[in-house]
Order: C-alpha cells, then structure tokens, then sequence
C-alpha cells in the first residue's frame, strides 16, 4: 500500500448505547441490555464494512452508556480523541431525548430505537428525532419492522441493511472530509465540469482544492523528479504486459516507431508523477525534493490535457487507465481516482462511487442513444432482454479503467471487485483484454496512446453525475442498470462509426415507465453533462443517502422507493412527492460545511 491516502488513520464509527437515566432500579436493569444492544451494532459494522485500504471498519464504544449531558459530553470526548467519523445511538427504552442526542452537526448520525414492547423505545426515538428536527439536526431513523421480545439480542435484517446503508455513506462523508482534489491543469475544451468550483468542494464535501499548472510535469520529466528505479520497473512491465493494437492513423500522420518508443516512456513517467501529485512518495524526499515528496492529498484529482498540453506532449490516456485500475506494475491495489478532462465533478461523483463501494470506477462520455430501430437498421440485429428499449454507448476519449473490462467475477458472473478480492489472474486478464493503440493524431498531435477495450455484459452498474446549477446549487443524477453483450459483428458495426481506439461499455439503464425513465431515451435526454461516472452494483439508494447527508438534492433517478432511506426530518418537508420534498430539505439545512 505504498503511495496511498489510506495507511494513516481513517474515521470511525461511534456507538452511543443511550438509557433511562433514572437510577434506584430503572436503569440498572438496562444496563446490560443497552450496552449488548452497542455491542451487537459495532459487530454487525465491523464484520461486514471494510475502509479503502481493505482494513475491517473500527467501531468505539462510548465508555458508559449514556442517561444524561454528562455522560453525552464526555462520550463527545471520546469520540473526538478516537476519529470518529460516524455516529450511531442506540437504545431499546426511553431516554431524555435532548440531554443524550448527538449535538455535533458535521457528524453523519442516526438512531436505533430498538422494536420492542417492554420498553418505549420507538418513544425514544420519536421523541429524539423531534429534537434533532427542532435543532436542525438531522439524524437518520431506524426502527424494525417487526415487534421483537425484549431479549432478543439478533440484529434484524431491515435494521441491519439499514445499519449498513447509514454507515457506508457517513464513511463516505467523514472519508472526503479534510482531504483535496487536485486540479491537474485547468479547463479542458471548455467543459463545463473541469471549471474546477472551490466553493462546491468546500462547501459540500469539506475538501480543498489543490491546482498545479501543467508545466509541473515538464519541470519533473526534464529534471528527474520521480522514482528512477521505480520507472525503470514500470517501463519494463509495460512493455511486457500493455498490448499494442491496430495504428489506426493515415500514412500522412503514422508516427515512427522511434517516436512512439518516447511517448510510451513519457505516458509512465506521467503516471508516476501523477500519483506524486496526487499522494506524495517518500522516495523523492530521499532523491533531495521534500516539497515535492509531501503531495497534495488528494483523495481525487483531474489531468486536463485537451488540448494545450496534447497539442505538444503525449495524453494522459495511461496515467489515466493505470491510475484508475486496481493493479500496477507493483502488484494489485486501491484504485486512484483521476478525472479525464479535469471534469471535478464527474471525479466527484467516481469518489462517491468509490468510497460507497471500494471498487474502480468507470470513466465514459454518455455519448450516444442506440433507439432499436436504429440499431436494426445499421446492423440488421434486433435488441431484446434488458437492451429491447436501447442502449447508451458509453465510450470517452480519455481511458476508463481496465477493470472495466468485466474480467474479473464473482459467483462465475463478471464483476468488478475491491482490489483486496482480486486475484493475480484476473489482473492479468484485465490487461489481456485491452489493447493500447498510437492515438489519432488528428485529435492528439503530441501523440500518447490510447485503451481499448469492450466490457462484458450482465454486470449490474450504476452510473452517477454531479452537475452544477446557478442558483440552485449541485444536484446529483442517478441511473442504475446493467451492462449488455452485443453480438460481435453488431459491436463492430457500431462502434466502428466513432472512433475504434477507445473504451466501450454498453448500457441500459433500468426502466420504470414514468418520469425521466420512461424510456430510454428520456434518460439519455435527461443526462445533465457529457460524462458519466459508472460503479459497478445497483449503489443508487446509498448513493441517495450519500447526497442527503451532504445536503445534495437528487433530481433523476430509478431506485426503487421502498430502497430511499434519508433523515427522518426530510418527511417534514413532504412525504407525497419525495423528490419535491429532497429540494426543499437540502436548500432549508443548506450544504453540510457551510
């Protein structure tokens, strides 16, 4: 884990066993049940939630359980001095509610009020949620659904899925929390997204934003400014293991072997400088460069390229793809997360994915709407199953992962995994299924290279968008749905009509009938920029989470509404139109950091 944001500490989640602090024979008699029911949370977290770095997520338990402000503060103590990050009360009797809640307001919280008859803590509960609304607080609810006996220690399955849909999207908050993205350059092709907004990221996410112009790279390349012995390696493997595919360049614009040597020893010394920017690496403090052996911590950044830097160097395709990937010429790894473009807000909404999920993310422009009229006109083919509505074709100029490739499984089943569960293998066959073509020089007169390969289908993936809007604010867009096969002379037929040297991943987004999913092609008209940043599994309810804690109204989406889980004091502002109601709370309690 060399070279990564996650060997320091990481937050971690807080369990408040809160009781009726009635002494003379009330409390006492809860004490053990209380402090078991804290217990039960920390093991249930613990054993089924991992941080990026693949580490089990910790849980600190309050010292005492908590029946009054004193022992609230000094858990508040503990807490602070421990990094906790998440904050879970749980309780299965009455509590005074405004004396033992959570007053930290940069917390993500909820509360567990245990489903029992024997003592009120479904009171509790209301009644504590109440003072979170009133205080403008606000604090997620989880109640089972079904009575259970007062002994019963078990942790039922709607209270644990909704245990665990809570923590994932508070990590994800306390995670970014402090952290930067680095600009790598400034606006690509005039893209709306890589107009690097230092108010969202403050504002919303509790990061900073780092810039560095582009000539840093130059200034490193020329001076030697990274690991020389680690280059060595790199260029060694990528020789060994990046297969060259098809130039598909004119006679008049082929470059000569001797050139497309350089820029391949460029890309790598780009890739290696990138992750430096990005997270530092002790080796250069030892080569005399401490500045530049310290990094930006940056959990997420951008490489802008177009078009003044492709104009007169190599693009960043390869940094790009290997970053991204979950393997290395140093072995299997955490992801990077590195936006094409510099688009911040697609990289913002790849982090959110990441962080939910611990898995590499697809980087793609939303380019194009297959209807099926279409697509049986060029290639004479039908579509059916879950492509009989349309596809998008997802494809971008700038790379994608290599674990997009769909090569890695799970349960015989392409998948996309944590780098943890991946095996050499199947690292190996993600290379194996990408070629690595001379770019187009039309497009990139510096020349560079450029991925290609098609991911597999029957992968259920998400794909999400972060999109700014004057007055309004950031709004977040969600689609999920499924990757598709495509017989290979239809794939060829279509993707042959863009350019062949790029990434492709055809999807189709799950239908619901009504709204921006009534078809396909009202999502696709529906899309708010360019890109798209796609995760793999069906993320889109932690994803709605995510955003309700941020303070992030989600404006498109297709999960399910038995699946939205937001604070219980989003109810207060509707409960008939629940997006209507999502605006209405986030512009009321305002971005988190604020």
């Amino acid at each position: 884990m060399k070279n990564s944001l996650f060997n320091g500490s990481l937050p971690k989640i807080g369990i408040r066993p809160t009781i009726d602090g009635r002494l003379g024979g009330v409390r006492e008699s809860l004490e053990k049940q209380t402090m078991d029911m804290a217990k039960s949370a920390a093991k249930l977290i613990s054993s089924s939630l991992r941080y990026p770095n693949g580490k089990r997520v910790e849980c600190v338990i309050a010292d005492t359980c908590i029946g009054g402000v004193a022992e609230a503060a000094a858990c508040a103590e503990k807490f602070a001095r421990e990094g906790v990050g998440v904050s879970l009360t749980v309780t299965p009797c009455w509590c005074y509610g405004s004396e033992t809640m959570d007053m930290n307001p940069m917390i993500p919280k909820a509360v567990w009020g245990f489903n029992g008859t024997e003592r009120p803590g479904a009171v509790y509960l209301a009644a504590v949620l109440a003072g979170h609304t009133q205080k403008g607080i606000p604090a997620f609810s989880i109640y089972g659904r079904d009575v259970q006996d007062g002994g019963d220690k078990s942790i039922p399955a709607d209270v644990a899925a909704k245990i665990l849909q809570f923590v994932r999207a508070g990590l994800a908050v306390a995670t970014m929390r402090g952290k930067s993205y680095l600009g790598m350059g400034g606006v690509s092709m005039g893209i709306a997204g890589s107009i690097v907004d230092q108010p969202f990221f403050e504002d919303y996410l509790g990061m900073r934003v780092e810039t560095i112009d582009m000539t840093e790279f130059l200034r490193r390349m020329d001076k030697g400014i990274f690991d020389q012995s680690e280059y060595k390696k790199a260029l060694k493997w990528v020789k060994e293991n990046c297969k060259e595919g098809k130039d598909y360049n004119s006679p008049q614009t082929t470059r000569s072997r001797t050139q497309l040597d350089s820029e391949w020893e460029k890309s790598v010394k780009m890739a290696l400088i990138a992750r430096d920017l990005m997270v530092g690496n002790p080796k250069l403090a030892e080569m005399g460069f401490g500045e530049e052996a310290q990094g930006h911590n940056a959990i997420c950044s951008g490489f802008q390229g177009q078009r003044q830097w492709t104009d007169y160097q190599p693009n960043g395709d390869f940094l790009e793809a290997i970053l991204n990937t979950s393997s290395d010429w140093n072995g299997i790894r955490a992801p990077y997360i590195v936006a094409t473009e510099n688009d911040c807000l697609n990289g913002a909404s790849m982090l959110f994915n990441y962080l939910l999920t611990n898995t590499a993310q697809i980087f793609a422009d939303v380019r194009t709407y297959w209807s099926p009229d279409a697509v049986k006109r060029v290639t004479g083919h039908k579509l059916s199953g879950a492509a009989a509505g349309g596809i998008l074709h997802l494809i971008n100029s700038g790379p994608a992962t290599l674990d997009g490739t769909g090569q890695q499984s799970h349960d015989g089943k392409p998948a996309m995994k944590p780098f943890w569960e991946i095996s050499k293998d199947e690292a190996q066959k993600c290379l194996g299924a990408t070629t690595w073509h001379p770019s187009i020089t039309e497009y990139f007169p510096g020349g560079g290279w450029s991925t290609r390969f098609l991911t597999k289908g029957g992968m259920p993936v998400t794909m999400c968008r972060l999109n700014l809007v004057k007055g309004l604010g950031v709004a977040l867009q969600i689609a999920e749905g499924v990757t598709i096969d495509l017989p290979k002379n239809v794939h060829d037929a279509l993707d042959q009509r863009t350019n062949p040297t790029w990434p492709t991943t055809w999807f189709a987004p799950n239908i619901t009938g009504h709204g921006a999913f009534r078809d396909v092609y009202t999502a696709m008209n529906n899309w708010g920029a360019n890109h798209g940043a796609i995760s793999y599994g069906h993320i889109g309810s932690d994803l709605i989470t995510l955003a309700s804690m941020l303070r992030i109204p989600v404006y498109m989406h297709n999960v399910p509404t038995e699946k939205v889980f937001r604070p219980s004091t989003w109810a207060a502002f509707g409960t008939a139109d629940l997006e209507s109601a999502d605006y209405r709370a986030c512009k009321n309690f305002g971005p988190l950091y604020a």
